[in-house]
């Protein structure tokens, strides 16, 4: 049943998000009994950044993968989900942007005070053997980070704690074996995962 309401959920915003029109700021519209379209505007995306609605429960009602680079603005018909409190995100380079959103008796109501970016961590490859792990760490916790090897065993785990505006380390594998890594990543309730080959 509840895989029924799920899918119920998806279909509703899926269809509902057919329209494209441009502004500068989020806007609502509540009349009953008329189709509600409520804009949505992103600044700054590029090709690739991921759109996505979200219940409470972190459940995807609805996913969009962006085909240009600018600004993103879309018309949603909001007010046929249920009750409840939701988010668009924008998953970007290195920004996760959250705009949290409530839907009571088909009115819609956006939580400016509580929208959010929780910056990624950055993570590469110098001269085959130093991984640079970076962070800005603006409003932020701190970084945990576990390294796995190729076979999955676990090498390396430490908590970097927030001493500024930027969490930062380097790793030097420039004794380890040679191989695929995985980096796994724990900051602001989210967890990042990137491979790098060293």
């Amino acid at each position: 049943m509840k895989t029924v309401i799920r899918k119920s959920l998806l279909l509703v915003v899926l269809l509902a998000a057919v329209t494209v029109s441009y502004g500068n700021e989020i806007s609502g519209n509540t009349n009953k009994g008329k189709i509600v379209r409520t804009n949505v505007t992103f600044k700054d995306v590029k090709k690739g950044s991921i759109l996505t609605i979200k219940d409470t429960n972190g459940l995807i009602l609805y996913k969009e993968a962006i085909q240009l680079n600018g600004t993103y603005t879309k018309g949603f018909d909001l007010t046929s989900l249920p009750d409840g409190n939701y988010y668009f995100e924008m998953d970007k380079d290195v920004e996760v942007k959250i705009i949290p959103f409530k839907v009571a008796s088909s009115v819609v109501t956006f939580d400016k005070d509580s929208e959010a970016s929780i910056f990624k961590p950055v993570v590469f490859v110098s001269n085959k053997k130093y991984v640079h792990v970076s962070k800005t760490a603006v409003n932020s916790g701190d970084l945990n980070i576990e390294i796995f090897a190729e076979n999955g065993d676990s090498v390396y785990s430490e908590k970097i704690e927030k001493e500024g505006d930027i969490l930062g380390k380097i790793y030097d594998f420039s004794t380890s074996e040679k191989g695929i890594y995985t980096f796994v990543m724990k900051t602001d309730g989210r967890r990042f995962v990137q491979n790098l080959k060293i």
